[in-house]
């Protein structure tokens, strides 16, 4: 099931993805499971104590709820229609690639945040980069609007792109939809404000440990690609080792760094999350300001990332595969 139909699944799933992204409209399992995880919530938030660790048990167990079926549902589903036609379930597979791969989704709206701010419509850009960033928006400048756009692309490299490759390669599409489930829960739960500062503990430590490993794998990807596509590789690498800790998150200013120094920009810096102040490093050194096309620039860096991270687990697979058949 999980074998050589499940690599030209993954290859399809991409392929689709760069040519349509997520169209608007058409029904998502990321919608579905965030619809779950609400309805969870309201329900485990009943059922267990209003205290720390009655919140922390809770959100432990929405956690364990949602990521067991967004696992076993898909590899029920696919188990059947492998057993009906191969066919079926090739293609029912690659559409399950397709739904967690977002890297044409990520740069179509982070380039609605380039258009807006080339039209001069500061209110419109706000609007747009709302839409990709978790931080208030409401008093972003020009340059701090590029530069949230620039940061979301980087970050979202591993997250949305290269860190769902590594999982559909590693399990197929059963396993893409576990870490989807597990990135999901971090996005709605996994906030250091009440109400979630207790519930979502679970939620946001699991999305760090299934993330450590995509976002070590994703900085080299993106800056292998940074310097065949005639970036300052040097100067991304000397930011990468000075600041890949430079975050509250273990995992996000692995790629922001190496993004910031092929650029040449500086990053990061204090941000507001729900009315609240989060004072953070810099990231990168202010070699130049940064400007509207670096969003374009960051796209194109992580685009050339995905496919060269594609090829690499697409090949790993295969050896794998080849061993295992010839024992």
């Amino acid at each position: 099931m999980f074998g050589l139909y499940s690599l030209f699944a993954l290859a399809a799933g991409f392929i689709i993805d760069a040519a349509v992204g997520d169209p608007h409209g058409l029904p998502h399992p990321v919608a579905l499971m965030g619809r779950l995880i609400t309805m969870l919530e309201k329900l485990l938030r009943r059922a267990f104590p209003k205290t720390a660790r009655g919140e922390n048990a809770a959100g432990a167990a929405l956690w364990l709820i949602v990521c067991a079926l967004s696992f076993l549902i898909p590899a029920a589903v696919l188990m059947l229609f492998y057993h009906i036609s191969s066919w079926l379930g090739l293609a029912a597979e690659s559409v399950m690639c397709w739904q967690c791969i977002a890297a044409r989704s990520l740069c179509r709206e982070s380039m609605n945040v380039k258009a807006a701010l080339d039209s001069g419509d500061i209110p419109a850009s706000r609007r747009a980069v709302s839409m990709i960033v978790g931080r208030d928006t409401d008093s972003l400048d020009d340059h701090g609007i590029a530069r949230a756009a620039v940061e979301t692309v980087a970050e979202n490299a591993s997250d949305g792109v290269i860190a769902p490759l590594l999982f559909l390669a590693i399990g197929g599409g059963p396993l893409g939809m576990f870490y989807k489930a597990v990135n999901t829960m971090d996005s709605m739960l996994g906030y250091i404000e009440e109400p979630y500062k207790d519930f979502g503990l679970v939620p946001a430590k699991a999305d760090d440990v299934f993330n450590f490993v995509p976002a070590r794998l994703s900085a080299p990807f993106l800056l292998l690609s940074g310097g065949i596509l005639g970036f300052d590789m040097k100067n991304g690498l000397r930011i990468f080792r000075r600041d890949r800790y430079r975050h509250a998150s273990p995992n996000s200013a692995q790629t922001e760094s190496v993004m910031a120094g092929l650029l040449g920009l500086r990053l990061a810096g204090n941000a507001w999350y729900h009315g609240v102040l989060h004072e953070k490093e810099f990231i990168g050194d202010p070699v130049r300001e940064i400007e509207h096309d670096d969003i374009r620039r960051a796209n194109v860096i992580m685009y050339a990332a995905a496919v060269l991270s594609l090829l690499v687990f697409l090949g790993l697979r295969l050896c794998v595969l080849f061993l295992i058949n010839a024992v």
